[in-house]
C-alpha cells in the first residue's frame, strides 16, 4: 500500500471523525437549548399558577354574600365598596355567578383597556392571572345595550375560567342567573345563552346604536351559530330594543381565534342601602 494512499485514508478518518464530533456536539447544544427552555416554561407556568393561587386568596377575603332586603323595598349592599375603592379607585362593581367562582370586584382602567390584563383589580401590581374588567368603550352604568366583560381563562379555577361550566347543559339548565352589584344597585341578568364565538372584538365590530344591527345581535345571542352551545327557550320574552345585555368573554384553551361568551339580560334593577 503506498504511503499516498493511506494519507487518502487517514485525512478521510479524521474528517469522518470530525465531522460526527461536530455533530455530536450541536446535538448536546440543541438539548441544552431545549432543556433551559423547558425549565424556563415550567418555571413560568408554575410561577403563575402561584400567582394565581395567591391573588385568589386574596379575594377570598372579600367574597360577598347574598343580600337582605331592608327597608324601603332596597337591597342591603353585601359589598363595601368604599374600603375597595380606596385599595383602588377603578374598582367600580362586583359580579357574581353563583355556583361558580366567579365572585370578584370590577374594574376599568381610565387610561389602558390593557392594563388589567396582568394587573390585580386589589393591588394593581402585576399579576399573570389579571382582573375582571370592562373596557373604555363601556360606561360603567351598566345601561349600555351591550356590555363585555373580560376575565382569563386557565389560571387555576381563577378569574372566568369556572365560566366553561356552563358548556354542561345540565349545569346550565340549573343556574340561570348572575349578579352584578354597583355601589347603589343589584343587578340582575338571566342567562340567556353561553356558547363559543370567534374572536372579533365585540365592541368594536358592532354599532349598538343602530336598531337594525342591535336587532340583529340579539338573534345571535338567542340562536347562536355554534356547535358548542346551549340557550335558554323558557325566557319570559324574546329579546327587544329596551334590554340591556351583559356578556361574560374568556378564553378557550388552545383555541387562540375563538372565545367562550355567556349572556345574560336584564332583569331586576334594585336599589341598595
Amino acid at each position: 500500500m503506498s504511503d499516498n494512499y493511506k494519507d487518502n485514508l487517514d485525512e478521510e478518518f479524521e474528517e469522518e471523525r470530525s465531522n460526527k464530533r461536530g455533530a455530536r456536539i450541536l446535538l448536546i447544544i440543541v438539548a441544552v437549548v431545549l432543556i433551559v427552555f423547558g425549565a424556563a416554561y415550567s418555571g413560568y407556568y408554575m410561577y403563575s399558577q402561584y400567582s394565581a393561587s395567591q391573588e385568589s386568596e386574596q379575594y377570598t377575603q372579600v367574597q360577598v354574600t347574598e343580600a337582605e332586603t331592608g327597608k324601603d323595598k332596597k337591597v342591603k349592599n353585601p359589598v363595601n365598596f368604599k374600603k375597595l375603592q380606596k385599595q383602588n379607585e377603578d374598582i367600580y362593581a362586583w359580579i357574581k355567578v353563583p355556583e361558580t367562582k366567579v365572585d370578584y370586584p370590577i374594574v376599568q382602567s381610565p387610561s389602558s383597556d390593557e392594563f388589567y390584563l396582568k394587573h390585580s383589580a386589589l393591588t394593581r401590581n402585576w399579576a399573570a392571572s389579571g382582573a375582571i374588567y370592562t373596557e373604555m368603550c363601556n360606561s360603567k352604568s351598566f345601561k349600555d345595550r351591550v356590555t363585555v366583560i373580560y376575565g382569563h381563562n386557565g389560571y387555576s379555577d381563577t378569574m372566568f375560567t369556572t365560566l366553561h361550566k356552563f358548556e354542561s347543559k345540565e349545569f346550565f339548565d340549573k343556574n340561570d342567573k348572575f349578579y352584578i352589584y354597583t355601589p347603589k344597585a343589584k343587578l340582575t341578568y338571566r342567562i340567556v345563552s353561553a356558547f363559543k364565538y370567534d374572536n372579533r372584538h365585540i365592541m368594536n365590530t358592532y354599532q349598538f346604536l343602530d336598531n337594525q344591527v342591535f336587532e340583529e345581535f340579539l338573534k345571535t345571542v338567542q340562536h347562536p351559530q355554534s356547535t358548542l352551545k346551549n340557550v335558554r327557550k323558557n325566557l319570559d320574552k324574546p329579546l327587544a330594543l329596551d334590554d340591556n345585555i351583559v356578556i361574560l368573554s374568556t378564553c378557550i384553551k388552545n383555541q387562540k381565534s375563538n372565545r367562550y361568551l355567556v349572556c345574560g339580560v336584564l332583569v331586576k334593577n334594585e336599589k341598595t342601602y
